[in-house]
């Protein structure tokens, strides 16, 4: 009996059973030793992907993707590779998707709101409205539940894709700031650096938003293009310089309180894997879940400590106002998403009536860990 090894939709290597390989090797050691030729091993390509990621060459997410393809290279014992290629290599990171879907690259690490042009429903798959439910929570919807819509997204729009989620991201920052805002109206005429549905959340508090990619920003600062920015993380902001643009960093924001990393693979490629490999693919963003999160805990800490004592940066809490003014804001835009788009309507209502339940628990159940932390350190300060 034979298996087969599919490396392209038209192409099959058949590969011999284990019972039927080990006969052969049995016959093949005997030849050898009446004819006294050696034994040639001929060992089996690898299938290789390329993957693509949206990250520029610093940022700590490309330590988060390699994360992720080293643990699917282990795993797959020299049948599958994936190498990976940091942002820009191929494709600028907002074309991650589409070259994904069209095979110009094998597959794309990047988050779903670098495409939500072509459907703002992709944001609630990344950075959507806030719901009472944090980042690893709303992953635990999207393996539940939001997977379903999120395969249904993909093929409404075309896109030939396989799509897994893995790392529940800390709350993003507000961001950077040349001066600090003490309330929403300090908002106002900002020329403010965000993406995905967070950019029409801060149009409506009155900033003007201009979307870039991470290694854009600073450049974009330094020309006056934008007057203030919010990325993602201290490490990732530390690497690319951020610290040397603004002074003034505001921790905690409800416009991207809950995202996650987004891996894309072409569908006719990952669907011409044999069932192990595509399982490999799968789990193995479940496991680069838990090494991420370990790897930014670890990272965001030290690096938040290193702007504030080395770069003299100024790390304060956003005022509670301004969380005011997002959330209202919020309730504004995602009634008007939903009026006009039903299909939106259908996947909030799930992640809504998930966080309801899911927080319910959450908050009768958790522990205070803030006083916890006071009464071992002092108080926070804010």
């Amino acid at each position: 009996m034979e298996s087969e090894v599919k490396t392209s939709p038209n192409e099959a290597v058949k590969q011999p059973s284990r019972r039927k390989f080990l006969a052969g090797a049995t016959v093949g050691a005997a030849g050898a030793a009446i004819t006294g030729f050696p034994m040639i091993s001929v060992a089996q390509s690898p299938i290789v992907f390329k993957m693509q990621g949206a990250w520029g060459a610093k940022d700590v997410f490309n330590d988060m993707a390699v994360e992720y393809v080293n643990r699917v290279n282990e795993m797959a014992e020299g049948r599958l590779r994936i190498d990976y290629l940091v942002g820009g290599s191929v494709v600028k990171p907002f074309e991650v998707m589409d070259a994904t879907s069209k095979g110009v690259i094998d597959a794309g690490h990047q988050v779903a709101v670098y495409w939500y042009g072509k459907s703002k429903v992709a944001s609630l798959f990344g950075s959507g409205p806030v719901s009472g439910c944090d980042a690893a929570q709303t992953l635990a919807w999207i393996h539940k539940e939001g997977t379903v819509f999120y395969d249904e997204l993909v093929k409404k729009l075309g896109l030939n894709v396989v799509g897994f989620f893995a790392m529940p991201m800390p709350t993003q920052p507000l961001g950077w700031f040349k001066k600090p805002l003490t309330s929403a109206a300090d908002m106002k005429g900002f020329k403010y650096r965000t993406v995905g549905l967070a950019a029409d959340l801060m149009q409506e508090l009155g900033m003007r938003v201009t979307q870039l990619p991470g290694g854009e920003i600073v450049p974009a600062m330094e020309r006056g293009v934008i007057d203030a920015f919010e990325f993602n993380n201290p490490t990732s902001d530390l690497r690319f310089g951020a610290q040397d643009v603004a002074k003034n960093y505001m921790m905690g924001s409800y416009h991207q309180a809950m995202e996650f990393f987004e891996i894309i693979f072409n569908k006719t490629k990952y669907d011409a894997l044999p069932n192990d490999l595509k399982a490999i693919l799968k789990y193995g963003a479940e496991a680069a879940s838990t090494a991420n999160y370990a790897t930014a805990m670890d990272l965001y800490s030290n690096d938040l400590i290193t702007l504030k004592e080395k770069h003299k940066v100024n790390v304060i809490r956003t005022p509670q106002e301004i969380f005011d003014a997002q959330i209202k804001a919020w309730d504004t835009l995602t009634k008007r998403l939903c009026d006009e788009d039903p299909f939106f309507a259908k996947v909030w209502e799930s992640q809504r009536k998930w966080a309801e339940r899911v927080g319910y628990y959450h908050f009768f159940n958790n522990a205070d860990y803030k006083a916890a932390y006071e009464h071992l350190f002092g108080k926070l300060g804010f």
